[in-house]
């Protein structure tokens, strides 16, 4: 039996309480995200992507982006941008970095700027604006 709340126990190796695999602290980002606890799965995430530095880039991928979905999520808009500028540094033809970055910049007022980028996720990807952020 644990002392710990099922909370802490899910961020316990994040707190350093418990030894954990990198897949361990993977799969707790992943379940935060699931559970709409955007900004700690975020603060997991980053962690994990700046613990991996010398890791083949696009290994991190995956990571990467779904750390930009939780930032957008948590309306993290800068920093949502920022990541996924990441992800297509490694990977200029991920769609959803794409859509990611023209919904923050939608958010953010700045429609000319997200123009070009829902015009790729659309093609690239087949995203349709109004829906694809909702669904993801």
């Amino acid at each position: 039996m644990s002392d710990f709340t099922p909370f802490e126990q899910l961020l316990a190796g994040h707190a350093g309480l418990l030894e954990d695999s990198v897949h361990d602290r993977w799969v707790r980002a992943q379940a935060l995200f699931e559970d709409r606890a955007y900004r700690e799965a975020a603060l997991l995430l980053r962690e994990l992507i700046d613990l991996s530095e010398g890791a083949e880039v696009h290994a991190l991928t995956d990571a990467r982006l779904l750390l930009a979905r939780a930032y957008f999520h948590a309306a993290l808009l800068d920093p949502a941008i920022a990541a996924a500028r990441e992800v297509l540094a490694s990977d200029p033809g991920e769609a959803y970095a794409h859509l990611l970055i023209g919904r923050s910049l939608q958010r953010q007022s700045k429609h000319d700027e997200a123009a070009p980028h829902l015009r790729l996720a659309s093609l690239l990807g087949g995203y349709d604006e109004a829906s694809a952020i909702t669904s993801a």
